[in-house]
């Protein structure tokens, strides 16, 4: 059997990286999202805990893709 070309393994890594970069923005953002639309319902606070939910999302997805990108180019001397 003939082993892919590096252009090829190369492609394949890329895709991985954007789909890992897509599903934490998505998962963390959706879970703040929906986590405080839940807490805001449980304890009747408007808007408070949605907010706080959004931030930690984008927080959490930001870190996420850092350290993936990192991974992917090589630094995971950590």
């Amino acid at each position: 059997m003939q082993e892919p070309s590096k252009k090829f393994r190369q492609v394949v890594r890329l895709l991985a990286l954007m789909s890992t970069i897509s599903s934490y923005f998505v998962g963390s953002v959706l879970v703040g999202i929906f986590g405080g639309r839940w807490l805001d319902k449980q304890f009747d606070t408007g808007t408070t805990f949605l907010i706080i939910g959004l931030l930690l999302g984008i927080g959490t997805a930001v870190t996420g893709i850092y350290y993936a990108i990192r991974r992917f180019l090589g630094g995971d001397q950590t």
